[in-house]
């Protein structure tokens, strides 16, 4: 998760509880990201708010994005992973618990957070890896050359 963490997309995204949607909604848009984390000024960690969330809690119960603070519609259950779990650990979590943003925690403190798009981009770069590895093997072994 390290790895996936330093490709990131510019720091840690996050936000306080008395921010409201409409900020959270402008910080997504700005970055291109599907959710913020929502953060004590100490950094702990209180909830995450997904794109999910404004569709549901949000835009659903027809509430104002301009007065309607994050620690009202945020999702308080956050999963998590370690820095040291594998990309396969991550997409186990990601589709058992059925969400899209992962954080990544060192004990308590969060480092960053990863998305399924980032899980993805990681997959296909180990594939293609693992394809060049055996054609590289295959072209080595076999010389090129058949027959005798």
């Amino acid at each position: 998760m390290r790895s996936l963490l330093r490709e990131g997309s510019g720091g840690l995204q996050a936000l306080g509880p008395d921010s409201s949607v409409a900020d959270a909604v402008s910080l997504m848009n700005r970055r291109n990201i599907g959710a913020v984390l929502v953060m004590t000024p100490d950094e702990a960690l209180l909830g995450i708010f997904t794109e999910r969330d404004v569709l549901r809690r949000v835009l659903g119960q027809r509430l104002d994005p301009e007065e309607t603070p994050l620690e009202s519609v945020m999702t308080r259950e956050v999963f998590w992973i370690s820095p040291a779990a594998s990309t396969d650990q991550a997409l186990a979590l990601v589709a058992q618990c059925n969400v899209r943003h992962l954080p990544v925690m060192d004990e308590q403190r969060v480092l960053g957070m990863i998305s399924v798009r980032d899980l993805s981009t990681a997959v296909v770069r180990e594939r293609d890896m693992e394809v060049a590895a055996l054609t590289s093997y295959l072209h080595g072994s076999y010389g090129g050359h058949v027959g005798g």
